[in-house]
């Protein structure tokens, strides 16, 4: 059998805060950890228990967003799914940017809580579908409205994830940029995903091609 994933979910409502934990409980493949109720928490907690995934609510004291940009600096290895009632598209863009491996509505039945922390678990960045067909809508509007314009993406980029990216650009495996940098593979595959999403790309090989163009 394999090994439960462990979870902390961390959310200011303690009757939501339950209910999300009573969901995964209830599930083979889960094991709640901890619960908290603020950023500091989260923060603690993930530092504290080390856990595969963590669930923030993005409006809890301190900010989900900001637990969210602390974690993936301090551990991403941790998947981030973020919970909120709030769906408007800067609110998850802002997420997405700060590292959040998921984004789902509070209002989603538990079956769909389960699947979507076993798709981000999986390496899957996820969002509820109709958040994804807004966001896909959005981005192709803007993008006939307005002329095209990259600012220089390495000034986004934290120090490590400016590593990764030139390493990539040099067509080494996630193994071989491991063994350069002194991580573990299992960690540059966390920090795939968050570069890929501020490099706007799809995939590490349209990451490669645009670190060899010099990032811009």
């Amino acid at each position: 059998m394999s090994k439960a994933s462990r979870v902390i979910v961390v959310d200011d409502h303690p009757v939501v805060r339950r209910g999300i934990s009573a969901t995964f409980a209830e599930e083979a493949d889960f094991e709640v950890i901890g619960e908290g109720a603020s950023a500091d928490d989260a923060i603690r907690l993930v530092q504290e228990k080390r856990p595969d995934l963590i669930l923030l609510d993005v409006t809890m004291p301190g900010g989900g967003i900001e637990a969210a940009s602390a974690i993936v600096k301090a551990r991403p290895e941790t998947a981030i799914l973020m919970l909120s009632i709030r769906e408007d598209l800067v609110t998850v863009r802002a997420a997405l940017r700060a590292g959040a491996h998921g984004y789902i509505s509070k209002g989603v039945g538990g079956d769909d809580l389960v699947v979507s922390a076993r798709r981000v678990l999986a390496g899957e960045r996820y969002v509820s579908p109709e958040l994804g067909a807004r966001l896909i809508s959005d981005d192709s509007a803007t993008a006939e409205a307005v002329p095209q314009h990259r600012v220089t993406l390495r000034a986004a980029l934290t120090q490590r994830e400016r590593q990764v990216f030139d390493l990539l650009g040099e067509g080494l495996s996630n193994q071989e940029i491991g063994e350069r940098v002194g991580l573990s593979e299992n960690t540059i595959k966390h920090y795939m995903t968050p570069l890929l999403h501020k490099l706007g790309v799809r995939n590490r090989t349209e990451a490669a091609l645009l670190a060899r163009k010099g990032g811009t």
